[in-house]
């Protein structure tokens, strides 16, 4: 359980310049699930999308992936994602925390191969679309494992 005895309900965004990944989550069960993918332009949002998706979820609390190099340095795309996590914070007054997201891409990309073959299709993952939200409850779901991952914009 984080430092404080409230239950949290979290919202999960993995930042792309094309799209972001959505998910939800508690506290109070531990779980996270993928929702949605909000479109974006050079990553810029359809902020109507991002206030849907708020409006609906009424989170305390808002992450955001960090896309560190595998070295833990940082890349033009992570400034983006703590731009976009502070443009957050700054439209919604929602407290945001970032996490390292390495490999999140790759393991929900395993985890739709794994489904796709369980269901009985073969073949590449043909539904790349689906990636996105996945890496988001992913990421969503290690912070809820040590909510000390997470860090300031």
């Amino acid at each position: 359980m984080p430092e404080s005895h409230s239950h949290k309900a979290l919202l999960c965004f993995d930042f792309g310049l094309k799209q972001i990944g959505v998910a939800n989550g508690q506290t109070l069960t531990g779980i996270a699930n993928g929702l949605t993918i909000i479109k974006a332009s050079d990553g810029a949002p359809d902020w109507a999308q991002v206030s849907n998706v708020i409006d609906e979820w009424r989170p305390n609390l808002l992450l955001v992936g960090l896309p560190l190099n595998m070295n833990g340095s940082e890349s033009e795309l992570s400034q983006r994602a703590r731009r976009f996590a502070r443009r957050l914070q700054g439209r919604y007054s929602i407290e945001v925390q970032m996490v390292d997201e390495r490999l999140t891409s790759r393991e929900a990309k395993s985890v739709l191969h794994e489904e796709q073959h369980s269901s009985g299709r073969k073949g590449k993952v043909s539904d790349l679309t689906k990636i996105d939200h996945l890496a988001a409850a992913l990421i969503l779901q290690s912070w809820l494992d040590s909510p000390e991952l997470g860090e300031e914009p």
